[in-house]
Parts: C-alpha cells; sequence; structure tokens
C-alpha cells in the first residue's frame, strides 16, 4: 500500500468532509467523532455520487409509534435514493443488507492526510 496525499487535516475538519481525486477516483474524507474516514464516491446501490449526500443523524428502531433520533454527524444519506451508510464503517443501514461502501485507511502525518492506496 502507498500513501497518496489527500488534504490537510484543518481543511476536513473545518469542513467536515472533502471529495478528492486520487488515481483518477473521487473519494469522500469525513472527519467523524474525532477520527478521519475515506469512501469511495459511489453509491453501491445505483453508482451515486454518495459522497455529495448529506450528513445527517437517523431514525433509531424503537417502540411502535415511538421515534428516537441519533448518529449525529455520523450518518451519509446518498443524493439519488436516500440510502444510509455509516460513516465510521461504511456498511448501509438497512436490516439485512450486505451493501457497504467501499473504504481507503487514512493516516495523519504532520496535520496532512494521506490515503493508503495500492
Amino acid at each position: 500500500m502507498n500513501p497518496y496525499f489527500a488534504a490537510s487535516e484543518e481543511e476536513v475538519i473545518s469542513l467536515g468532509k472533502k471529495i478528492v481525486v486520487i488515481k483518477n477516483m473521487e473519494i469522500g474524507i469525513f472527519y467523524v467523532g474525532g477520527r478521519f474516514y475515506a469512501w469511495r464516491n459511489l453509491c453501491p446501490h445505483a453508482a451515486a455520487p454518495v459522497c455529495k449526500g448529506l450528513i445527517n443523524g437517523t431514525t433509531l428502531p424503537k417502540d411502535v409509534y415511538e421515534y428516537e433520533f441519533g448518529y449525529e454527524g455520523q450518518i451519509l444519506r446518498c443524493p439519488w435514493h436516500g440510502w444510509e451508510f455509516d460513516l465510521t464503517d461504511g456498511r448501509h443501514l438497512a436490516p439485512d443488507s450486505s451493501a457497504k461502501l467501499r473504504g481507503y485507511e487514512v493516516k495523519v502525518e504532520d496535520g496532512s492526510l494521506y490515503l493508503m492506496m495500492s
């Protein structure tokens, strides 16, 4: 795996996310809960630019007619069809779904973010 410069730490923290192009691929870098996560900007459902979607929370399972909101700032919603993905592990939130975003390891070094890619 080789390190590819992606962005400055400060840039991603201040914006909350940044979409970069590395090796002709768009990759979204997100700052969630004090950590950086990088996901390919391609929804596994219909190849939408998922990283351009809204970052929010989601409704959690609860009793009938009761709703609780959670995971604020941790859920990425695809702009085309509303599929929701957890930014900390890339998995689709629908029960029994095996869909997942393609992720890349982020290394932080001297205020710079590097994506580890082959």
